[in-house]
């Protein structure tokens, strides 16, 4: 282990995330809202923390192994969580203790969208933006920003890459260069965001809202400026906007690249996962807006769409906005849509969940033992569109899945043990795995009134879902240490 070039990198990227404390600052210049020192001691802070740390170590410079990259990961985004939280314990508008600082800052990093805060159109402008800024450096993973430097740094990009892209089929490269895999990336979902804020300021938000919704958006984050959430604005076409930005976001990035390369929007629809990815967020809106209508919740068939299409679309990808309470929906689709986070976006892009390509894994590797019961001599190959799949992924994609059943029990027991009740430990525990947000019962609409004991195993839990499962697991695991 190069443990001194991880230390030495974690230094320079601490140092370069200190930059990030300035547009907040900005923001607070801009609207005079007094949350402006909390911001520059912040970046002070960051940059004397990223100098100190890297300036011992800066001789030591060693091509990282695979191993190197799964522990600069994990601690890349501990470490990141635990400085990003450091504005938020600095100011007194919220005034907020070391676990809610803790929880706010982890929950916006890794795009899961759960607050602690209440009346949040109250808070400072410069907080409400940092927190959606948050949520955009998060979403497409700080590290595969980071990762167009790290050559710079003396490190070679490709273990991290690995580590932090989400998805179960990690060795396919876009372009032969991780800084160019990453530069590519990085413009499609720069191009999108802009392309998301400029909508919402067409259709009513002011610029502000526009670009703070629109972080939150692209990054399938759920953060709003508003304790009413996207409820507040009260607009379908805001709705709708919401809804295609937040499926574009959901598809796979690398696909997106391909389709723009190609020049065809034929791409996608060779892709089985989006395929699926479209036939799961179809039937679900249209299960909610026949529940939705068979019930009268309400006055319109219009309006029962409108929201039955938002709130499908934004729970089963993990975004966690909300238009309305739908935790007072009948309760089977509440239930079912927390379910349907389970699955979330496809793998590849700013979506939590298992990601549609592995539960279509699991489902092709279901039906094939079945088939085997039937015919036990034939073989069956288990096949993504025409391209057959390793047995190794498939046996990946079980392991995968094993691992975060038995996290997410061991982490709802847990809360469960800390005084919840089950309801509201089941939903927060799967709201935080899949960087979902909003959860049921005392979490339904924010997370500031359960016990500190439950809010820091939540913050794992977000963890956990960002780094998927493996990556954070892995360092467990006694055969990791080992020379």
């Amino acid at each position: 282990m190069q443990y001194r070039s991880i230390i030495r990198i974690l230094g320079l990227l601490i140092a370069i995330f200190s930059i990030t404390m300035i547009p907040p600052a900005l923001v607070a210049f801009g609207y005079k809202d007094g949350a402006g020192v909390p911001f520059i001691l912040s970046f002070l802070l960051c940059l004397v923390m990223g100098f100190a740390i890297w300036y011992p170590n800066r001789a030591n410079r060693s091509e990282l192994k695979v191993r190197d990259g799964f522990l600069i990961v994990v601690l890349f985004w501990t470490v990141l969580g635990a400085v990003g939280a450091i504005p938020l314990l600095l100011t007194s508008n919220p005034d907020m203790g070391l676990a809610d600082a803790f929880f706010e800052a982890f929950s916006g990093l890794t795009t899961t969208g759960a607050t602690v805060l209440t009346g949040i159109e109250t808070l400072p402008k410069a907080i409400l933006y940092y927190r959606q800024q948050l949520q955009w450096l998060g979403g497409m993973g700080i590290i595969v920003l980071a990762v167009a430097i790290l050559p710079l740094l003396g490190v070679g990009g490709m273990q991290l890459y690995r580590a932090e892209t989400p998805g179960p089929v990690k060795d396919n490269k876009m372009t032969p260069r991780i800084a160019d895999t990453a530069k590519h990336l990085w413009y499609i979902y720069l191009a999108i965001t802009i392309a998301c804020a400029l909508a919402f300021h067409l259709a009513g938000m002011s610029v502000f809202d526009a670009i703070c919704h629109a972080f939150s958006t692209v990054a399938i984050g759920g953060f709003s400026t508003y304790d009413a959430s996207m409820g507040y604005f009260n607009s379908a076409t805001i709705n709708m906007i919401c809804v295609i930005f937040l499926l574009i976001s959901a598809v796979n990035f690398p696909l997106h690249f391909a389709a723009i390369r190609g020049k065809s929007v034929s791409t996608y629809f060779r892709d089985p996962e989006f395929k699926v990815f479209l036939g799961i967020q179809a039937s679900l809106v249209l299960i909610c807006f026949l529940v939705l209508l068979n019930t009268n919740v309400y006055q319109t068939g219009g309006e029962a769409l409108n929201h039955a299409a938002f709130q499908a679309v934004s729970i089963s990808t993990t975004a966690g906005f909300t238009t309305d309470g739908f935790s007072t929906w009948p309760l089977f689709l509440p239930i079912l849509l927390i379910f349907s986070s389970f699955i979330g976006g496809c793998a590849g892009s700013t979506g939590g969940g298992m990601k549609v390509v592995r539960v279509l894994l699991l489902f092709l590797q279901g039906r094939r033992e079945l088939n085997r019961l039937v015919h036990p001599r034939a073989v069956y190959a288990i096949k993504l569109g025409r391209r057959p799949v390793e047995d190794r992924i498939v046996e990946a994609v079980w392991g995968f899945f094993a691992a975060y059943a038995v996290v997410f029990v061991v982490i709802m027991l847990s809360l469960i043990l800390t005084g919840m009740d089950n309801i509201s430990a089941f939903t927060a525990t799967a709201a935080c795995l899949n960087n979902l947000g909003p959860g049921l019962g005392e979490v339904a609409a924010h997370f500031g009134s359960i016990p500190d004991a439950a809010k820091w195993l939540l913050i794992v839990a977000m963890v956990f879902g960002r780094l998927e499962i493996f990556t954070l697991l892995v360092l467990f695991t006694p055969a990791f240490w080992r020379d």
